[in-house]
């Protein structure tokens, strides 16, 4: 993603965190203020899944590049490029559970 991204998807991911981080602030409020179980889960659930989008978002425009890397120099191979694409997929994969 070295200066491959557009500024229509930076903007997106950028919002999305800037979201994700007033989530996470609203969290510790919450903590501190003593909200119920229920509330501070219902808030971790969302905030974890806002996090999941944007890391969603973010693999597919580093398989994006992946695959357009590839054919740069005129010599496009699709095997190695796919089996970049997907090396990086599974490592967000397994972070994510």
């Amino acid at each position: 993603m070295e200066g491959h991204l557009g500024s229509e998807d930076l903007a997106r991911m950028v919002n999305r965190l800037r979201r994700v981080e007033g989530q996470a602030r609203g969290l510790q409020r919450m903590l501190e203020e003593g909200r119920s179980c229920e509330e501070i889960f219902t808030q971790l659930a969302a905030t974890k899944a806002a996090l999941d989008r944007v890391g969603v978002l973010l693999m597919s425009l580093k398989m994006r590049d992946c695959l357009e890397e590839a054919g740069e120099d005129g010599s496009f191979n699709a095997p190695d490029a796919v089996e970049r694409a997907l090396e990086a997929f599974l490592k967000y994969a397994q972070r994510v559970k």
